[in-house]
């Protein structure tokens, strides 16, 4: 077998192994979310389940949209999201491996699911949909600002290395990142960067089914909703172990670090789940508001402090 056959089959088993680890997460987030809330919750194999399912039914496109856009914007939205899962889990493997800018590349693949949904929901011609991309559009212009201060505060602090692998071993040699003042910060926000991206509570905001029914998914059936389920599985993965990869040292599958860096990755699911489960939703312009005023000035100064090596 030629290499690139090998780097293909390596990254499909990373992408099928992100995507049953978050199939997992997202029970556990379900079942812990239903348990503070005095339910039963549902069994381990439930979010499989309803993808299943959902493949199994048929899909409706209302009269008023853009079929073609309606449609495609889903299978973008898993395009995106996977690449993420697949270049990731391989630098998370093989820091060595990456190449020039993939740091920058990755970002800008966690953007392509969210864009895709303001895409689908946008041309399906139902209000409460549009509504809901419009939600998901001023997110995102609040989160990114803070999110891209902290990735370069995280380039500095790792010798302008615009490689993800570089940041990883710079971490193995100088010590994590998370252990300065400005690594506090950083954690912070991304981890608040994260649950908007996620769209999880307090900012579900596009989606919102108490006030939207469901906002940019309303109108989604089918295979096309299977996929963005799916999509969503890939990203509760993808956005906890890019926080890992980048202030945390990444992860080791040797000796007892493996048992090390599922502790981490549990860490950070359990802030994730805390922060859903004892927040009320926001407001968009409260949202907004939130990231680009104190989030986004406990970004600089933690660009500012990494700066100095703090």
């Amino acid at each position: 077998m030629t290499s690139g056959s090998l780097t293909l089959v390596y990254f499909m088993l990373i992408v099928t192994g992100i995507l049953v680890l978050g199939l997992v997460t997202s029970w556990v987030d379900r079942k812990v979310t239903a348990r503070v809330q005095a339910r039963v919750g549902p069994p381990w194999y439930q979010p499989l389940a309803d993808i299943l399912k959902l493949l199994g039914k048929e899909t409706l496109v209302p009269d008023q949209a853009s079929r073609n856009v309606f449609l495609l914007a889903p299978l973008f939205g898993i395009a995106g999201a996977s690449l993420a899962a697949g270049l990731l889990g391989y630098v998370l493997l093989f820091p060595d491996r990456g190449f020039l800018g993939d740091v920058v590349v990755l970002v800008y693949l966690l953007l392509i699911p969210a864009i895709s949904l303001i895409i689908g929901g946008g041309s399906s011609g139902n209000p409460m949909a549009v509504v809901g991309a419009s939600r998901e559009m001023k997110l995102i212009l609040g989160y990114e600002l803070p999110y891209l201060v902290v990735i370069a505060m995280i380039i500095i602090k790792s010798g302008y290395d615009f490689r993800l692998g570089g940041i990883i071993t710079a971490q193995s040699i100088g010590g994590w990142h998370l252990w300065s003042l400005s690594g506090i910060i950083g954690f912070i926000v991304l981890l608040l960067a994260t649950q908007a991206k996620l769209g999880l509570v307090p900012f579900d905001i596009p989606d919102a089914e108490q006030e939207i029914m469901g906002g940019i998914i309303t109108e989604y059936s089918g295979p096309p909703l299977a996929m963005i389920k799916v999509t969503k599985s890939f990203l509760l993965t993808v956005l906890p172990l890019f926080i890992m990869a980048v202030l945390m040292g990444g992860i080791r599958l040797e000796g007892w670090s493996i048992l090390w860096s599922i502790l981490k990755y549990i860490v950070i699911i359990v802030f994730i789940v805390l922060i859903r489960n004892t927040n009320p939703r926001v407001r968009i312009d409260q949202a907004v508001k939130f990231f680009w005023g104190p989030v986004t000035i406990l970004a600089i100064a933690g660009l500012v402090l990494g700066i100095y090596g703090w």
